[in-house]
């Protein structure tokens, strides 16, 4: 069962977006900032929203949806970020459900233009999940700046 989060899910998503930047990143988050940027999403629909997939009571997998104004479009991108599922739960199709559970809120919403994500270069598994999806590589290169 796929659902959107509530409060009651926030220990769930804060300990997947621990495990999450670990395993993909080798970075030990900030727990009082990860906690304060969860509740801040949780409790304002405005930032985002995360689908949490279900099975026999317990939370195996999330994503994250957040969004970009983009005035060529006069439509939001769907930005899909903090994906994990469950170690004992992959290669079982649960990103798959997931991601065509956004993409199928997506395609309702006049207000949507398209749905992106970035990925690690060297991610390959991810990557060819996405391209099994039917996404592509987007044309464009990510540059950032990050505040210390």
């Amino acid at each position: 069962m796929i659902r959107k989060a509530n409060l009651k899910d926030l220990e769930v998503i804060i300990k997947y977006n621990q495990q999450l930047a670990l395993e993909t990143e080798g970075v030990k988050l900030d727990q009082e900032k990860l906690f304060k940027g969860v509740i801040s999403l949780l409790a304002d629909d405005t930032k985002g929203s995360y689908y949490l997939y279900e099975t026999g009571g317990k939370v195996v997998g999330q994503l994250l949806v957040t969004y970009e104004w983009s005035d060529w479009r006069n439509a939001n991108y769907w930005w899909i970020q903090s994906v994990y599922v469950n170690p004992d739960y992959r290669r079982q199709g649960i990103f798959k459900q997931l991601y065509e559970h956004v993409k199928l809120l997506a395609e309702m919403e006049d207000t949507v233009c398209g749905l992106r994500l970035y990925v690690e270069q060297q991610n390959f598994n991810a990557q060819t999940t996405y391209q099994k999806l039917n996404m592509y590589p987007s044309k464009y290169l990510m540059y950032e700046w990050n505040k210390a």
